[in-house]
């Protein structure tokens, strides 16, 4: 299972989407905390896709550059996109009126983070997680 392709249309998709992320993070020799993190950020995307788009789809990987061995997962969709991003990035803001991470708190929870999302274009999330070396 190095790469998995994930249609997200509902609550159950993100649902999948989570348990997929949070395996693949374990394959990969993640700790339990990382495991958590990873989670939280595949299924928090997940269910930004649902709510603001409809639907879309996640690809999830392992990556391996420069001998780094990781998790990369890439939200694409089809939706309005994201007016401001900048406004977007910023702590405690939301369109949908409810609790969660947001896309900041995803942000902290990888090591690396892109969002690409022109108005009525769709958007493009890429996280990826880093597997750290053993201490």
């Amino acid at each position: 299972m190095s790469q998995q392709q994930i249609s997200i249309r509902s609550g159950q998709d993100v649902v999948t989407v989570r348990v997929r992320g949070k395996e693949l993070a374990r394959n990969l020799g993640f700790g339990v905390l990382d495991q958590a993190r990873v989670a939280t950020a595949v299924s928090e995307l997940a269910q930004n896709v649902v709510l603001h788009a409809g639907a879309g789809e996640v690809t999830l990987r392992r990556i391996q550059v420069s001998g780094r061995v990781g998790l990369e997962a890439v939200y694409v969709d089809q939706g309005p996109g994201i007016p401001d991003v900048a406004r977007a990035m910023q702590p405690g803001f939301s369109t949908a009126n409810r609790p969660g991470q947001g896309l900041p708190g995803v942000q902290r929870l990888v090591d690396e983070f892109e969002i690409e999302s022109p108005p009525g274009q769709g958007t493009r999330v890429t996280i990826r997680k880093w597997l750290r070396a053993p201490q």
